[in-house]
């Protein structure tokens, strides 16, 4: 016969199992008050744009490839119609495409007739967008959520990962200066590669 003294006690461990589970996320989400929540993604980085060949957003009975972007530093912005920070954001890639700033978009696991709407509506900032319905290109590109943009060099070498939202805050602090870098670098045709200026780039671009 079981001892009705150890049911009860084992009854009480049970009991007490998902009091402390809970305890331990309670104290777990407090330690994370205040601090920053970007997360850098360093694989992301010093890296070439992933192979692709994707239909074109505007004409998808055409794909487009890595032979089709820019020969100069550019950003690739991930970007769809259903996100509700890609539409915070949209207006101030509308100024930076006034401002003749190249930008290629990626339309991220979104329906065709949502994603041309979307830029009717809003103006098309984009070079061009191709889909990525699948979301495969934008897992390999190192991408965790939408929007996120990639700052690309002239060797389409991927040089700065930018988590949320694209605004004049981090634009002036942070993706400015490394376009600007890239720019002065493709200019005077410099290794991109070499030691001193991979130094230099992931300074500026951090």
């Amino acid at each position: 016969m079981s001892d009705p003294v150890m049911k009860k006690s084992q009854f009480k461990v049970w009991f007490l199992i998902p009091l402390i589970v809970f305890a331990g996320l309670i104290v777990m989400f407090f330690a994370r008050l205040g601090k920053p929540t970007e997360v850098v993604i360093d694989n992301a980085l010093n890296r070439p744009v992933p192979t692709f060949d994707l239909p074109l957003l505007s004409d998808p009975s055409k794909n487009v490839t890595n032979a089709d972007l820019p020969k100069t530093p550019f950003l690739i912005n991930v970007w769809g119609s259903w996100c509700p920070t890609c539409i915070v954001e949209h207006p101030y890639l509308m100024q930076l495409h006034e401002q003749g700033v190249p930008i290629v978009g990626v339309n991220y696991k979104d329906e065709l007739e949502n994603a041309n709407g979307y830029l009717a509506d809003g103006g098309d900032p984009f070079l061009f967008s191709f889909r990525d319905y699948s979301g495969s290109f934008a897992i390999d590109l190192g991408l965790t959520g939408a929007p996120e943009t990639f700052v690309v060099d002239s060797e389409n070498n991927i040089r700065q990962h930018i988590i949320g939202e694209v605004a004049e805050e981090n634009w002036k602090a942070r993706i400015e200066p490394c376009v600007a870098l890239l720019n002065k670098l493709g200019e005077q045709q410099a290794d991109l590669s070499a030691a001193d200026t991979a130094k230099n780039i992931a300074e500026v671009c951090k």
